[in-house]
C-alpha cells in the first residue's frame, strides 16, 4: 500500500545535499504532496504495516520523517490518505525503510 503526505516543514540540509545518489533531497519542498510506498522488508510481518505510516494519524496530526543517508535532512508531514493500490507518480515518490 501507499500513503500520501503533505510536507509541512523540512531542514535546510535537504537542499544542500550534492551526492549523486542523494540529489533527490534537493527537490523536496514545503507544501508538496509526496507518495510513500510500504513494501517488504520495511513491512512488519506481524502487523502488515510500515512503521511511521501514520496509521492512527488523522486530521492535523504532525508526523516526523528523516531521509535515509542524510539524518540532517528531516522534517514534518501530515497524512492525506492511504491508497490500497499504489499509483505513486514517478516524482515525489519514496519507500518506507
Amino acid at each position: 500500500y501507499c500513503v500520501e503526505f503533505r510536507t509541512e516543514s523540512l531542514s535546510q540540509h535537504c537542499a544542500l545535499e550534492t551526492r549523486p545518489h542523494a540529489r533527490w533531497m534537493q527537490y523536496l519542498r514545503e507544501g508538496h504532496t509526496v507518495c510513500v510506498a510500504c513494501q517488504p522488508p520495511a513491512m512488519s510481518t506481524a502487523t502488515q504495516r510500515c512503521s511511521g505510516d501514520g496509521h492512527n494519524a488523522h486530521g492535523d496530526k504532525i508526523l516526523h520523517w528523516e531521509a535515509i543517508g542524510n539524518s540532517q535532512c528531516q522534517g514534518t508531514w501530515k497524512k492525506i490518505r492511504q491508497l490500497e493500490h499504489c499509483s505513486c507518480p514517478l516524482v515525489h515518490s519514496f519507500i518506507f525503510t
